[in-house]
């Protein structure tokens, strides 16, 4: 409480807004907002550095990204034509305004355009039948295109030339059906089998990963598991060269596989694999490679070097792993 006949000492720092500093129509601080000029100023600085020798070209796949993720952000599944026309236009345009001052703005924003309708062409060209609910006891026959040796099952994927349920008449071009641990049949075979199918995962929670969109873009409509055993007939048709093509790779990454077992033994063979087959790998290395930080080079590469033994010895887990460790950074 302030001393009566003493005028009391001001302790804030708060106070009115300027009345000789309002701002006028249509800006965003006062006139004489000193630090507004400063930033406007700096921000200038920054473009014309930007846009110095050429460093505005590393934005244009920033800007055409920026498009794909709009895309994914989009409400409803936009027209093709729709989206391809301005992007057109906007190229068109920034051919005509070569040597304008905005020319690069122009390119930016083209860039975004383009990426937008690339991305809704990609899927109007992938599109496919999406399975909506469980079936049960489907006979399907068709040509294996991949095959996932994993820890504990094995996933391959089937391209369905012939599917027949008693109650749907729903027919997938793709499905995705684990089976036992090394049963999975070669790639490029022709096979007939019965499987339970189920649509593709949805996130798990909102903003987590979508499942059903990449497997959407794999063009695979369901996933499910395998029932019976799965038996190889002889193809009513040809597979096509990408079959052949697909059947070779990874028969000779089969080839390179059983070559690095046969020399190696134990996590040593597991981790030292070129083709991305971490099925021997023990749960302790597994748990340690995730622990030092070095489970994404398991996770999401999948190619991992041998390191090289001049003494002769077999190299140990921990050696691997310090290779491992310097070819992923």
């Amino acid at each position: 409480m302030a001393e009566p006949g003493r005028r009391p000492r001001t302790q804030g720092i708060a106070g009115t807004w300027p009345l000789g500093g309002r701002a006028q129509a249509g800006g965003f601080a006062p006139a004489d907002f000193e630090a507004w000029s400063s930033f406007v100023a700096k921000l200038k600085a920054w473009l014309r550095a930007e846009a110095g020798a050429g460093r505005l070209l590393p934005w244009v796949p920033v800007a055409f990204g920026a498009g794909i993720a709009l895309y994914f952000n989009a409400d409803r599944e936009p027209v093709l034509w729709v989206t391809a026309l301005p992007a057109a236009l906007l190229c068109g345009l920034c051919w005509t305004m070569r040597g304008h001052r905005l020319f690069a703005v122009a390119v930016l924003v083209a860039a975004v355009a383009t990426g937008f309708a690339t991305a809704t062409f990609r899927t109007a060209r992938i599109g496919h039948t999406v399975l909506a609910r469980p079936l049960y006891s489907v006979a399907l026959s068709g040509f294996v295109e991949t095959r996932d040796i994993r820890e504990k099952t094995d996933r391959f994927v089937l391209r369905v030339t012939a599917m027949e349920s008693q109650r749907g008449h729903v027919t997938l071009d793709r499905v995705r059906l684990s089976v036992k641990k090394g049963t999975a049949p070669d790639v490029g075979s022709f096979v007939e089998l019965k499987a339970r199918l189920m649509p593709p995962l949805a996130p798990l929670h909102p903003g987590s990963y979508d499942f059903a969109r990449d497997l959407f873009f794999q063009g695979v409509g369901a996933s499910g598991f395998a029932m019976g055993a799965i038996r190889t007939a002889a193809p009513p048709e040809s597979g096509g060269l990408a079959l052949r093509y697909t059947a070779l790779m990874q028969n000779l990454r089969d080839a390179i596989d059983a070559r690095i077992r046969t020399r190696l033994d134990g996590d040593e063979r597991a981790i030292a694999l070129l083709t991305g087959r971490r099925d021997a790998i023990t749960e302790p290395v597994n748990d340690a490679m995730f622990i030092s930080g070095l489970g994404h080079v398991l996770s999401i590469s999948g190619y991992h070097v041998e390191p090289p033994v001049s003494t002769g010895q077999e190299a140990s887990p921990s050696t691997i792993i310090a290779v491992e460790s310097s070819v992923s950074t």
